[in-house]
């Protein structure tokens, strides 16, 4: 696994993460390139680990939708709503990034191995500020949350019970000027006791997905959407050009094809306008 290290000051650091109180000195990242992700619309959404059926309902169709309109979901790889909204994310064949509490040498909780690897195979990114080998304290996870909200234009919660540790996200994100969210909940759930909190106190009502657009002042027509393959095959060379493999030679030892389908799968790419050549045999997205 290749990670990249940007330290605050240097080219590629997020600019709206440079300007958060407390910004990390040093980001490690895996993946496609924040720059790149960035590029996008970006909403982090985060809630209760001990999420109820209409909670886990609410985050799949939520994350879902925004994925599938252009939006990028964020959130930190934990179990519950978190862990929804990433995967909603990828079945949507959007990217995701997931900020993690530790080193990426080692994935926090560890049952979420398999769904980090995912995320980086479709596109995605894992971030920390955390180097490799870093003891993980208690306060790490509440500190991971700044960044969750730093990324995002906007922080979204589905589901969260009054003293949820999810407020501490919502907390960054209005010391950082960035929207919140809530979805309203059974005033009987004690799931919901702190969305519907939230709410009371200033937070955006969001019903529907077009609520969050409204919040964040998006259209959803003018969105880029990224390119979709018409086949599992075109999407597998898409998935791998996001990613950086652009030369034409390891795009065909990445994808395990045989010559003749890769070429024709390549020409297809090609032909109905998904990807470019660059000349000597690389290969970008559009």
């Amino acid at each position: 696994m290749e990670v990249k290290e940007i330290s605050l000051n240097a080219k590629g650091y997020p600019a709206r993460l440079r300007q958060i109180v407390q910004a990390p000195e040093k980001l490690f990242v895996t993946g496609v390139s924040l720059e790149k992700l960035l590029t996008q619309p970006c909403v982090a959404i985060v809630g209760s680990r001990k999420v109820s059926a209409y909670g886990k309902a609410v985050t799949t169709k939520l994350a879902g939708e925004l994925a599938r309109q252009g939006i990028v979901i964020i959130s930190g790889l934990a179990i519950g709503v978190d862990a929804l909204a990433h995967r909603a994310a990828l079945e949507a064949g959007g990217p995701t990034i997931a900020v993690l509490p530790c080193g990426l040498d080692r994935i926090y909780p560890a049952n979420h191995y398999r769904l980090a690897q995912e995320i980086i195979k479709q596109g995605g990114a894992l971030v920390t500020e955390y180097p490799a080998g870093a003891i993980t304290y208690p306060y790490n996870f509440v500190a991971r949350n700044r960044i969750v909200s730093g990324l995002s234009d906007g922080v979204l919660i589905p589901e969260a019970a009054r003293k949820s540790g999810t407020l501490h996200t919502a907390h960054f994100a209005l010391e950082q000027g960035k929207e919140v969210m809530a979805v309203p909940g059974s005033i009987t759930s004690q799931t919901s006791g702190g969305t519907n909190n939230l709410l009371k106190t200033g937070a955006t009502l969001v019903a529907e997905v077009a609520d969050v657009f409204h919040a964040l002042g998006l259209d959803p027509g003018e969105i880029p959407q990224p390119a979709r393959g018409a086949n599992p095959l075109e999407q597998q060379l898409l998935d791998l050009m996001s990613q950086g493999v652009r030369d034409g030679a390891a795009l065909l030892s990445a994808s395990q094809l045989d010559t003749t389908l890769f070429n024709q799968t390549l020409t297809m790419l090609e032909i109905t306008g998904k990807i470019r050549a660059l000349g000597n045999n690389q290969w970008a997205v559009y």
